[in-house]
């Protein structure tokens, strides 16, 4: 796929995470969406807090491994479990092929982290799709420590 299709599911993604709010909050409104060969086969955005994160809503209506599967995610996944596990490693278990990711969490905890986690596993991953449009949407919900 090129460049304008990437551009084309992450921001779908993006609108799946406007669907996050208000309820996520104070988490940030992030949204996922999971592509196998070109076509659209499942969608999350963060739920309510200690409820699935966007990745986790995403991942829950298909079973079996995802390792034909690519995730476009407008936050970096979390590599640390608070309320809920790590979304990083929620991907990793499943097999993720690959992951697009629109912006770094900037939260201390996750920071790269997430990012890290997934390429020490394999996981081929993209950084900075749709960034700008991404950081203006979630910027006023992104904690920075």
């Amino acid at each position: 796929m090129n460049r304008e299709s990437h551009s084309k599911f992450m921001a779908m993604a993006l609108e799946e995470s406007k669907k996050a709010l208000p309820n996520c909050l104070p988490n940030p409104p992030v949204g996922c969406v999971l592509v196998q060969d070109g076509k659209v086969l499942a969608s999350g955005y963060t739920k309510e807090p200690g409820s699935n994160h966007a990745e986790a809503s995403a991942i829950q209506s298909i079973t079996g491994s995802l390792e034909n599967v690519v995730a476009y995610v407008t936050l970096e996944p979390c590599s640390f479990k608070g309320r809920t596990p790590s979304c990083a490693n929620a991907l990793i278990e499943r097999n993720i092929n690959e992951v697009f990711v629109a912006i770094e969490d900037p939260d201390p905890r996750n920071s790269g982290n997430g990012i890290k986690m997934l390429r020490d596993a394999g996981i081929k991953v993209t950084e900075n799709i749709l960034s700008d449009s991404v950081f203006q949407f979630l910027s006023p919900y992104l904690s920075k420590g």
